[in-house]
This record gives C-alpha cells, sequence and structure tokens, in this order.
C-alpha cells in the first residue's frame, strides 16, 4: 500500500484549486474503474487524489437542445447509454457506450473519465519486468516484436504501438464532438478530435490537456445523420471485453440509395479514437451497396502497418466497417 492524500472537494472550484495544490502526478477519482485498477497494479502511484464523483457542476444529461447535445462529464455511462433521445436518434453514441465493459461497471464509470482511460496493453500493465515507454520513457517498447495480437494497426511509432481502448470516444470522433475544459486559467473547449495524440516519440503524453485541468462537459452538434447510424464492434467474447475491431459509422442517403453525408471512424486498431476521412470520400456521392462498403473498409485501413501477430485484424477492420456501413444504411432508410 502506497500512501496517498485524498481530497473531496464540494464545488468545482474547490476541485479546481485542490487540483493545482497537490501539484503533477495527483490523479482525479470519478468512477474510479480504471484509476484502482492501475493503482493496484502499481502503474498509477499518485501522492494525491481528487475525488470528484459529487461536484453537481459535472452532472446532468441534455438531448432536447435545439442545437447540440450534452453530457456532464459525471454522468453515468449506463445513463447516458439508457437515454431514449440518444437511443432513438443517436444509436452509435448509445451503442457505444452499451457494448462497453460490465453492466457493473457501466453504472459506476463516467463519460468524462471514459475519455480518459488508458491502454490495456499487458506490456504497460505489466510492471517494471517489461520496457514500457508510456509507463518509463525511454525504457523502450516490449509489444513491439513481442505478443502484439491487439495491438495498434494505425498510429503507431518506434515507440509505441498500444491501442487506445475506449469505445464513447470513437462514436464521439465520427460526431464531431467537443470537450470542455477548466483549470486554474479558467474554462476552454477543445474538439475531441484535438484531445488524444498519437504516440510519436512521447507515449507518456496521451492527451493534450494540462495536468491541472478537469473535463467538465462533452458537446455533440444535433445532426440528422445520428439515425442512420451503428457502433459495431467484433471482439473475442460477447460482452466485457475490448475490441478487436469497431467502427462507428452515420450516413444520410439520398435518391437511389446515394450516400450525401458519410462519418466513420474506428476503435480497437490505433492509438487514438481514428476518423476515417479518405473512407467518408469514398462514399459521398456514391451508391451505398456492399462494394462501395467494402471499398471504404479499404481506403479505412490503407494506412495499417501489421506487427506480428497482428495482420488478421486488418481484414477484420476492413469487414467491420463494411458491416457498419450496411446497418448504417437499413437503419437511415427507415
Amino acid at each position: 500500500m502506497r500512501p496517498f492524500a485524498y481530497t473531496a472537494p464540494a464545488t468545482l472550484d474547490d476541485a479546481v484549486r485542490a487540483l493545482a495544490e497537490s501539484g503533477p502526478g495527483t490523479r482525479l477519482l470519478a468512477g474510479g474503474t480504471t484509476l484502482y485498477d492501475l493503482m493496484k497494479l502499481d502503474v498509477e502511484t499518485p501522492p494525491a487524489v481528487v475525488d470528484i464523483r459529487a461536484l453537481p457542476e459535472l452532472a446532468g444529461i441534455d438531448t432536447a437542445g435545439p442545437s447540440e447535445l450534452s453530457f456532464g462529464a459525471g454522468a453515468l455511462m449506463a445513463d447516458v447509454a439508457a437515454d431514449p433521445v440518444l437511443r432513438r436518434d443517436y444509436p452509435a453514441l448509445a451503442e457505444s457506450l452499451a457494448k462497453a465493459a460490465s453492466q457493473q461497471l457501466r453504472n459506476m464509470a463516467t463519460v468524462g473519465g471514459n475519455l480518459l482511460q488508458r491502454t490495456r496493453c499487458a506490456y504497460f500493465r505489466g510492471g517494471a519486468a517489461f520496457p514500457c515507454n508510456k509507463r518509463r520513457p525511454g525504457s523502450g517498447c516490449a509489444a513491439i516484436g513481442g505478443l502484439d495480437r491487439g495491438h495498434a494497426l494505425l498510429g503507431g511509432s518506434d515507440a509505441c504501438i498500444a491501442t487506445y481502448p475506449g469505445d464513447w470516444a470513437v462514436a464521439l470522433i465520427a460526431f464531431d464532438a467537443a470537450v470542455d475544459v477548466t483549470g486554474p486559467h479558467g474554462p476552454r473547449t477543445l474538439p475531441l478530435a484535438g484531445l488524444h495524440v498519437e504516440p510519436g516519440d512521447r507515449p507518456d503524453q496521451e492527451h493534450t490537456l494540462a495536468w491541472d485541468e478537469i473535463i467538465t462537459r462533452i458537446r455533440v452538434p444535433v445532426t440528422a445523420a445520428g439515425r442512420g447510424s451503428t457502433y459495431h464492434k467484433v471482439r473475442d467474447r460477447e460482452s466485457y471485453a475490448f475490441a478487436l475491431a469497431s467502427a462507428a459509422v452515420a450516413v444520410t442517403l439520398g435518391e437511389g440509395g446515394t450516400v450525401r453525408e458519410c462519418r466513420v471512424a474506428v476503435g480497437g486498431v490505433a492509438t487514438r479514437p481514428w476518423r476515417c476521412h479518405d473512407a467518408e470520400r469514398e462514399l459521398v456521392g456514391a451508391v451505398l451497396d456492399r462494394r462501395s462498403a467494402r471499398r471504404a473498409g479499404e481506403s479505412a485501413f490503407a494506412g495499417a502497418r501489421p506487427g506480428t501477430h497482428n495482420a488478421f485484424r486488418i481484414e477484420l477492420g476492413i469487414r467491420t466497417v463494411a458491416e457498419a456501413l450496411r446497418i448504417a444504411g437499413e437503419r437511415a432508410v427507415q
């Protein structure tokens, strides 16, 4: 047991102050479903923990607005997944949460914390016995040339090929979501696409938040493309498993099944949530059928770099995108 300081502020301002005063290395406690694991594994060793679970400023779900959907960072995954407007008008967003983790974890985990969950790479979680640039910069990457079945095909570097594990962020990035954050220097908003970063030569830097900033809200622009959407997730077992490949897809169709608008993002295969703009351009103006869906999948994985054991997931990813497009296309015409 490593001792650490614990603070449970009553307001967001108090939380920002407590985080700043505790210093770098301090961790926020929301649902705790990732932090507890990593502390027990000795991967996270924070000198202090700031408990933000009860902050009223982080609560709330608003899906009735005319221009955007709004989710407090402290909203529970289970509650957001069950929102009736989300399930009807944005099934990809609801499904990305409903297919994540177990029901027990979804009842505890928050949507803000979910965005910042850390990789499930066994070498990262395995401790000092394995070199890991994400855990100890400059030590090397045991996954490269190692057991890499579940590692990234897209966005990797010579320093790290750890996969971003989440589902929610993949769906959000397909819908051009933004996140509100706050810290000692005040609030700011950034596109979700600018939150996570590829490893490059600094895999330990996983996002663009300052160490003393807190995510407060997630906002999604209202769009008619939501109804024709899906989050399709392929994994080793039906539940409580991370994706081997996933795809968040939304389409609007015109006369004869021609694609007017298309959004494609893939998960489980990249070092960050991965938007597939080339696949989208491939489809817009084309008739959505089996052949065009396959071409879009191939475009999504055109830059894939397989390792020793994960090349099979390129074809799996292509088929996952194609099947997601089929499902979304059927929903778009209902």
